[in-house]
This record gives structure tokens, sequence and C-alpha cells, in this order.
């Protein structure tokens, strides 16, 4: 089988359900004005030692937060908090609160204006480095846009870090697939393997 957007032999998008599970940012962003913002990003990942990107379809608030106020948080959406994660992927009006309408409990960040969720087990928190229009082939307006920010401090719970090194598994994140279907990490899946040695 071959699957472009010309042929479409298959009635979705095949990309989300191959290139997953995606980690998931849970964004969370202050405006100029102090309002709060929360929303989950499944096109997000690290890119570097200490950076992180979301991409944005449209220009949508957490976007333009991290733009005002330079800053944004990427807590981590944990199968604990999996209901929360999906009730803030809600189209509120701008400027409401995805918190409140979650029921989640803010706490401040230690570098940045945004606050985390209290109840995430980690949470990254970004200064705003650009946001990169993603223009397509054909030229035309872009429709997503690359979010870049520069990791300045991150939160752990205690719970979970074991002889000095985080115990990712035991957060149990979520990750997203295509159409309407999660993964979760677990300790049981970890393996661990070593870079083979040689070369320069």
């Amino acid at each position: 089988m071959h699957y472009d957007s010309e042929t479409r032999t298959l009635p979705h998008n095949p990309l989300k359900a191959l290139v997953a599970p995606r980690p998931i940012g849970w964004i969370s962003t202050m405006s100029r004005e102090g309002a709060l913002n929360l929303a989950p990003y499944s096109f997000f990942n690290a890119v570097a030692d200490d950076m992180v990107a979301f991409s944005s379809s449209g220009r949508k608030d957490a976007m333009t937060f991290a733009e005002e106020g330079a800053e944004f948080v990427c807590n981590l959406a944990s199968f604990d908090l999996r209901e929360a994660v999906n009730a803030t992927s809600a189209p509120l009006p701008r400027g409401e609160s995805e918190f409140a309408f979650a029921g989640l409990a803010t706490a401040p960040s230690r570098k940045v204006r945004p606050p985390r969720v209290a109840a995430a087990p980690a949470a990254i928190e970004c200064r705003w480095l650009q946001t990169v229009p993603l223009v397509p082939l054909d030229g035309g307006e872009p429709a997503n846009f690359l979010v870049i920010g520069q990791v300045v401090s991150i939160y752990i719970d205690d719970r979970f870090v074991v002889e000095g090194r985080v115990d990712t598994g035991a957060m149990r994140p979520i990750m997203r697939a295509g159409y309407f279907d999660y993964f979760t990490a677990t300790p049981e899946t970890r393996f661990e393997m070593r870079r083979p040695k040689g070369g320069g």
C-alpha cells in the first residue's frame, strides 16, 4: 500500500499513527495581562540539550501568550491526569483559564511567570526564543507554527528521583498516537542500551 495526499488510499492520514507515540507538551502560558492558558500539544519534543519546541496549528492562545510573555512551561502529562489533559484541549474563549475549567491547581514556577500544573510530576520552564512559520511547499500562507523555547529550570517531584536519576516510567507519561489512541510508559517497559564504542 502507498498513501499520499493525492491517492488517499486510507480514510485518514496515517502519519500520526506512524510517528508515534509522541510526547505531549502540556503547555502553560500567561498573557501580558496575566490571563492563563493551558493546552496539550502532541507535536512537541526536546530539540536540543536545553531546548524544546511545540507546533501550533493556527495562532492559538498558547503560542500567542508564549510570544507575549516570552515564557512558557511544559508540564508532564501523566496517566493519572489524563482526563484533565483532555479537558484542557477544549476550545475555550480567549483568556478563559483552562486551569479553572479542568479543576487544576496552579503552583508557582521558579524562573518564569506562567505557573505549572501543581499535580504534574514534572514541569520544564522555558524562555521563548522564536516562532518559526512552517511555510508549505506551495509557498502559501503557513497554517502551522513551531514555537521554540530554551529551558531555564526544571521541576521534578522528589518521589520520582531515584539515586540521582529520574524514574520516567514511574511517572507514567501519556503519549499520543493516531486517531483517538494514546500510549503510556511504565517501568516494566523500560530497557537500557549503551552506545557502541569506536569511531574518533
